[in-house]
């Protein structure tokens, strides 16, 4: 009797720690899926990109980017965006850059318009991924701040709930690449 009951511990514990290890799994699998999806959402909602040449997979909440991109600057811009998702850990940017025939065919007395094309971009993407982090912040309304980008400096304008949640803006926006600056016209209005 006493070995039986030992041989049945034994086998109730290898198997619940069997099922462990599949809940795991499954916890682990959905949690990548989700991370997944917001990435592919993100990178579709964002005008710069062409989310349709950028595939993403994901494990244990590590992002891998493949596919093209225009520029070095839509491939910082998808990593960006990507690595400011919530429970994503790292992203593996495998992305490659194809130069467009309009960036090949570009003269050098057109320097100076390529430049500001190029400031524009950056500040685009600095919006973007500004706006994107206020949108899967809890703790801030991004619906109700609009972020503007004019050469590296960042004015917020719109409502916030409280003082927190306007020091939460701002420093969201200071700690973005590529911010110069940030100005403040948030106001805040108690519910």
């Amino acid at each position: 009797m006493n070995t039986f009951n030992k041989s049945m511990i034994a086998a109730l514990v290898i198997g619940a720690t069997s099922m462990s290890a599949q809940a795991s799994s499954w916890e682990n699998e959905s949690k990548d899926a989700w991370i997944d999806g917001k990435a592919e959402t993100v990178l579709l909602m964002n005008t710069n990109l062409n989310n349709f040449d950028i595939n993403t997979d994901v494990t244990n909440g590590k992002v891998v980017l493949t596919g093209k991109v225009d520029s070095e600057l839509d491939k910082e811009l998808a990593e960006e965006l990507v690595l400011s998702l919530d429970g994503v850990s790292s992203v593996d940017n495998k992305l490659t850059v194809v130069k467009n025939m309009k960036a090949k065919k570009m003269k050098a007395d057109k320097a100076d318009k390529a430049d500001s094309a190029e400031s524009d971009l950056t500040d685009a993407k600095i919006s973007t991924v500004i706006t994107t982090r206020y949108l899967f912040n809890s703790e801030v309304g991004g619906t109700d701040i609009d972020v503007d980008t004019d050469n590296g400096v960042v004015t917020l304008k719109g409502t916030v709930e409280s003082d927190a949640e306007k020091q939460l803006a701002i420093s969201i926006a200071e700690n973005a690449e590529d911010v110069r600056k940030v100005i403040d016209e948030l106001t805040i209005v108690a519910e």
